[in-house]
Parts: C-alpha cells; sequence; structure tokens
C-alpha cells in the first residue's frame, strides 16, 4: 500500500472496528430479545470475580499480540480485508501489502491471538457484568471470526504468503490455542 493509503487506511480503520463492535451489540441485544432471555442474570459474586480476572486475561492476550504486530498494522489490515469484502475484490489480491508472516509470541498458539483475546475479553464482560446479551455478543463473535472474518483474511495470507502460510495454517490451530496437535515428521 503507499503511504497515502496507509494514512487513510489507519484513520478509518479505528472507526470502522468500533461501528462493528458497536453492531455486534445490538445484534446481540436483538437477538437476546427475540429468545426471550432475561436482560440481566443473577450471577453469584464468585462469577462476576472469576469475569473481571477473564477480561485481564483477554487484554492481557490482546496486548501480547500488540507486542508481535503494533495495532496501527491491525487497522491498517483491517481496513484493506473489509474495503477488499466490500468492493468483492479477491481475496487472493494482495492490495500491494508487504508486512512479513508473523509465527512467533501468540501466534505460535493460534493464527488468530487478537481475535481469540477479543473472545475471551467479551466473554469476561459477559461473566462480570451477568447481561445475557453480552453472552450472545460472545456467540456472535465467535460465529463471525470462525465462519466469515477468518477465512476471508486466511485466503488473502494464502494468497501473500504461499506454503510458507500453508505449512503455518498446518500446524497452528485457527482460533482456539491447543486444539491441534503438531504434526511431527
Amino acid at each position: 500500500m503507499t503511504a497515502v493509503d496507509t494514512g487513510r487506511a489507519f484513520a478509518l480503520g479505528a472507526p470502522l472496528i468500533a461501528a462493528l463492535m458497536v453492531g455486534l451489540f445490538a445484534l446481540s441485544f436483538l437477538i437476546s430479545g427475540l429468545l426471550g432471555l432475561p436482560t440481566s442474570l443473577a450471577e453469584p459474586t464468585w462469577l462476576r470475580l472469576v469475569g473481571g480476572t477473564v477480561v485481564l486475561v483477554g487484554l492481557a492476550l490482546m496486548g501480547w499480540t500488540f507486542s508481535n504486530r503494533k495495532p496501527a498494522a491491525v487497522m491498517v489490515s483491517t481496513y484493506v480485508t473489509f474495503s477488499k469484502a466490500l468492493k468483492r475484490i479477491p481475496a487472493s489480491e494482495t492490495a500491494g501489502r508487504t508486512e512479513p508472516l508473523v509465527v512467533g509470541g501468540p501466534q505460535r498458539y493460534t493464527r488468530n491471538p487478537l481475535y481469540f483475546g477479543i473472545v475471551v475479553m467479551v466473554l469476561g464482560w459477559a461473566l462480570l457484568g451477568g447481561y445475557s446479551f453480552v453472552y450472545v455478543a460472545t456467540l456472535v463473535l465467535l460465529v463471525w471470526f470462525g465462519a466469515i472474518l477468518i477465512p476471508f483474511e486466511e485466503r488473502e495470507l494464502r494468497a501473500l504468503f504461499g506454503e510458507d502460510w500453508v505449512r503455518y495454517s498446518r500446524e497452528t490451530p485457527m482460533l482456539v490455542p491447543f486444539t491441534k496437535r503438531k504434526k511431527h515428521a
């Protein structure tokens, strides 16, 4: 991407992510209402304390991810991915991206540590707040990431990194760490 494109992507990436999160919670609130779920659940204090701990774990995972891949790069990548999806540009089109394949740090355990950290954090919010729509948001996130966003991004990454990506994806779980056994020669 050119410097102008990168600047625009960075400027639009954060609002795009914020809009997606607002949409996610609005959809989850609507689903909860349609299912007739109570808004607030009577959770015990110990479960709320666990929720606070889970939120911190999710934030730590996200922080660890950002130690290997800077937030600006994530926003640019997010913008490029969504632009391609909205404009119906094939995932195989690399759009001039040149970032390296990151396989260290949290990426040793999951190909999508940021998404996993987000899911963990939202689950923690659900436990902490005791709101049914936040539990639904956790499920909606899992479906969104696992069925829509990650498959599209992984087609992009395969086009960008070729056989290195294929090898990495065979050895590393898509979202949940420690769910895939490494193949030994």
